[in-house]
């Protein structure tokens, strides 16, 4: 029977348990995309707190793929020597890092994507900023090169694995879903059309880093919309991916439209309300026969270990490593309490105002006791 803290391996990469720190945007590289001290200190704590495999945030491979300002940006060579850097500092510790890839697509504005943003397809639709443009073929080209390109970026500067974000209304998750997705060409109407751009991002950028290295994606089980991403479809997308060699697959779900992603509703307080994506997840990992992670609502260690023993592979928390990121450590130890991590998503602002994501609740509760 599985336990969380046992040796495994993905591919080549040997983690040390199966507690995943998904990624989160934490707001802290320049406003070009060059990461800093502050981040390296943040996946330094990561590691030393024990966590099995460290997922960036969000990096974007082309600047109008960027979402959010201070993100990571994975673009360009000119970042590499703060990239290694950053891996060194975790593997000091001895941690493993996986840088995540994205291209937001739509789901940002000109502002921040520098013009009007590319999506599969000019709608209207909630979790669009703004109309965005239809992707041309060269466009689409122009991106899957990207994403291999990142890929290589980040096989050379140390990264243990990279993650596809396919996930959470971004463009790959935009060619899956039928709402964003209303081509009539080649990349749009079949399932399997609509996992077109999806497949070759990955054949590209496997060709790029090679059979050995790990390559994770991060998948909606469903987007949680009507005429979205539904279940019988990620398991289709799910399925072709495990064919074709992905190593493992992180099961998550929501757009911000579906109102998963908003930090208002987003609240799991309760722990009959963990684990809420663990449905989706049995059903895909039940389809293939690559690892599975599933995120979503984790806070308690029975929680996790009962899914880890019956459902995934792996589980993943994001908002709880900010607050304490040496809960691997502190539930290994024999301290099962649950997290302290009351799901209020005020880390968000901070990422917003004050340069890099922290918990607000544990800071006012500490300067408290202060007096």
């Amino acid at each position: 029977m599985r336990n969380i803290f046992e040796e495994t391996t993905i591919n080549t990469m040997t983690l040390k348990n199966r507690l995943i720190r998904s990624a989160t945007w934490e707001g802290m590289c320049e406003p070009d995309g060059r990461p800093t001290e502050k981040l390296s200190r943040c996946y330094r704590d990561l590691a030393q707190g024990g966590v099995g495999l460290i997922i960036t945030g969000y990096a974007f491979v082309r600047p109008e793929g960027r979402q959010l300002p201070c993100t990571l940006g994975a673009h360009t060579d000119e970042f590499n020597p703060e990239m290694t850097k950053m891996v060194e500092t975790v593997h000091a510790e001895g941690g493993k890092i996986c840088l995540q890839l994205v291209h937001v697509g739509g789901q940002t504005n000109e502002r921040n994507a520098g013009r009007t943003p590319l999506a599969p397809s000019a709608v209207e639709t909630k979790q669009f900023p703004q109309i965005p443009e239809e992707m041309s073929f060269a466009d689409i080209q122009a991106v899957i090169k990207a994403f291999t390109e990142a890929a290589g970026r980040a096989k050379a500067c140390g990264f243990d694995a990279i993650q596809l974000h396919g996930a959470h209304g971004y463009l790959i998750n935009q060619f899956l879903s039928p709402l964003t997705n209303n081509r009539e060409d080649e990349y749009g109407g079949s399932i399997s059309n609509r996992c077109r751009f999806m497949i070759e991002v990955y054949w590209q950028v496997r060709e790029a880093v090679g059979k050995d290295y790990p390559v994770l994606i991060k998948l909606n089980g469903a987007d949680n919309l009507d005429g979205g991403l539904a279940l019988a479809d990620a398991i289709y997308a799910a399925k072709l991916l495990d064919r074709e060699g992905i190593d493992a697959i992180e099961v998550s779900a929501g757009t911000p439209a579906s109102g998963d992603m908003s930090p208002i509703r987003n609240k799991i307080n309760k722990p009959a309300q963990e684990a809420y994506n663990l449905t989706l997840c049995t059903a895909i990992k039940a389809a293939v026969k690559c690892p599975v992670m599933v995120v979503g609502g984790f806070r308690s260690f029975a929680v996790a270990e009962r899914a880890i023993q019956n459902d995934a592979d792996y589980v993943s928390m994001a908002r709880p490593f900010i607050r304490e990121p040496d809960l691997a450590k502190r539930w290994q130890s024999g301290d099962h309490t649950t997290a302290t991590c009351i799901s209020c998503s005020a880390c968000f602002m901070p990422g917003v105002r004050e340069g890099g994501i922290y918990c607000v609740v544990d800071k006012k509760e500490k300067e408290k006791a202060k007096g």
